[in-house]
């Protein structure tokens, strides 16, 4: 019995670092589009890292993707950047994957 206690504490503890480990990358990933978002509509130095920052902080009025990237297109359509919401997701996945890699390495 004790051996099948110790296998589900470590299943926990291993799900929750999971988890804690997916909100980072995702935290990561927004912060990523917010200097590519940025970089597209002319902002750098602190206007970037600012923008940046609103970028995460969008991420969490609601469960999933879809305040961020109402944020992302709405930013740029008003910016007259042409982009299709296709492409935003695009980068959406690769920066989450280039998120993801960090985390796991430590970075």
């Amino acid at each position: 019995m004790t051996s099948f206690k110790d296998r589900q504490t470590g299943e926990e503890a291993k799900f929750a670092h999971d988890q804690q480990s997916e909100f980072r990358a995702m935290a990561r990933r927004n912060k990523l589009l917010g200097q590519w978002a940025a970089e597209k509509l002319g902002l750098s130095g602190p206007a970037a890292d600012e923008y940046a920052m609103s970028v995460v902080k969008s991420d969490f009025e609601e469960a999933g993707d879809a305040d961020v990237m109402r944020k992302i297109l709405g930013d740029l359509r008003a910016g007259k950047i042409e982009i299709s919401e296709g492409e935003v997701r695009a980068r959406m996945a690769e920066l989450l994957e280039i998120a993801r890699a960090a985390i796991k390495a430590g970075t």
